[in-house]
């Protein structure tokens, strides 16, 4: 009887913790539409009005994708919200809409990274794509890639081009991308039928959202349901500059901060203090837009040209980017890796093991040395802990390969060249004694 009622406590008390973060999140939701329609300084949620107001107004249009319950773009909206009087000034030159969900979201236009909770569309009425602002590289920190700063400059740039429309309209003909595999969010596959085209205000709206992240799932998925190996296009999307050893200052448009040594970057003859004006041949507003243009060069790669102003000179660039350029970007900050992981890794989460580490536990100054920091705990992502793997076991060998240094790389050599319903030797090292498991791998 006793062994009854705890258990019952426990279940009441979990279903108690579910339903008070499912009632905080909609309060978040509800919240911030009521204070944000109460201010009136944003459109909420309505594109075809801020299309309407801007052909009226001739502004052009900030659109604002921001995803409501997610902590890590507060304070960057909050400033930009209600706080920063120079940011104010700039965009009562806009029509401003906020878009807190991506259901029924043109994706022929609103094509970005869909691992960022803040992104921004600086638009004409006629749909046309001054450039985008907002990109991170870290699951927690984002002060190296966005400012208050450098959105100013996004918006600044964005009115000049609006000045010069529509004789700049070729050159801002390649901000817009092909044709999306879908026309909007819940036409994919895995999506169908699940979500509709608005928000569902008269029920629960938290449940009736399609975030941003689970656009670049749905994408994932639909190719993935075609077989074969996911195109590194997908799966290394809108790769970050830093890949190429190209360090942007996140108060600019697009100012080189510094350049790693014998990178990409370096050997094109990039310098600390360039300021690239456009990047084959687009103007660039931000980093973002930066992201964009690499998120077209080809896996098998190719010459990106960049137009620097140096020392208050014109100069031209040619930026070689090798075969299989964008595996040198990082993939494990994103939050779609965690479907990656569980079906690469069995829901194993991973981080370097750090060169003290290294030393403490005999391991060679390179090679392998993954640490598990998480494992999955609940179906269906854990096949790992299943197969018993535990925190903290280092991993040091995986189907034999002992050369695969990063949580990215075993993704993506899991992802595309195991087979699917195989099992895998896995060589782990816990508490100073090496043992072999067997990790299955999801059909």
């Amino acid at each position: 009887m006793i062994r009854v009622s705890l258990v019952a406590l426990a279940a009441a008390m979990l279903i108690g913790s579910f339903a008070s973060a499912q009632n905080t999140r909609e309060q978040k939701v509800r919240g911030d539409k009521a204070k944000v329609e109460a201010k009136g300084f944003w459109i909420y949620n309505d594109l075809p009005q801020a299309y309407a107001q801007a052909k009226q107004s001739g502004k052009p249009i900030v659109a604002v994708l921001r995803c409501i319950p997610c902590e890590q773009c507060v304070k960057l909206d909050d400033d930009l919200v209600d706080q920063d009087q120079r940011l104010q000034a700039l965009l009562e030159k806009f029509v401003r809409v906020r878009l807190v969900s991506t259901n029924g979201l043109d994706l022929s236009l609103f094509q970005f990274d869909t691992d960022q909770s803040f992104a921004v569309f600086l638009l004409n009425a006629d749909g046309t794509i001054y450039g985008r602002y907002g990109t991170r590289s870290d699951q927690m920190h984002w002060a190296d890639d966005v400012s208050l700063e450098g959105l100013a400059k996004a918006l600044e740039g964005a009115l000049a081009l609006h000045k010069d429309y529509p004789k700049n309209k070729a050159a801002l003909a390649a901000k817009r991308g092909p044709a999306p595999d879908f026309p909007v969010p819940e036409k994919f596959p895995l999506l169908k039928d699940k979500y509709g085209s608005q928000l569902n205000y008269e029920g629960n709206v938290v449940q009736s959202c399609i975030h941003c992240h689970q656009i670049g799932d749905a994408q994932r998925e639909y190719h993935r349901a075609k077989g074969g190996a996911l195109p590194e296009e997908v799966l290394f999307p809108y790769p970050h500059p830093k890949a190429l050893g190209l360090i942007l200052d996140p108060k600019e448009r697009a100012t080189v901060l510094r350049v790693e040594e014998g990178s990409l970057a370096a050997k094109a003859g990039l310098r600390a203090g360039d300021v690239i004006e456009k990047l084959s041949g687009q103007p660039l507003l931000s980093l973002a837009d930066v992201q964009w243009v690499l998120h077209h060069v080809p896996a098998d790669g190719g010459t990106v040209k960049a137009s620097v102003l140096r020392d208050g000179k014109p100069a031209e660039i040619a930026l070689e980017l090798p075969k299989g350029w964008r595996k040198r970007d990082d993939i494990a900050w994103r939050a779609s890796s965690w479907e990656l992981r569980r079906r690469g890794l069995g829901g194993m989460f991973l981080k370097n093991v750090s060169p003290e580490l290294r030393a403490e536990r005999k391991l060679p100054a390179e090679g392998m040395a993954l640490r598990i920091e998480h494992v999955g705990q609940y179906a269906p992502h854990n096949r790992a802990q299943h197969a018993g793997f535990q925190k903290n076991d280092v991993l040091v060998s995986f189907d034999g390969r002992t050369d695969i240094a990063r949580e990215t790389d075993l993704l993506y050599y899991a992802l595309n060249e195991l087979k699917r319903g195989s099992t895998v030797p896995v060589e782990i090292l816990r508490e100073g004694k090496k043992m072999t498991l067997k990790l299955p791998v999801p059909e």
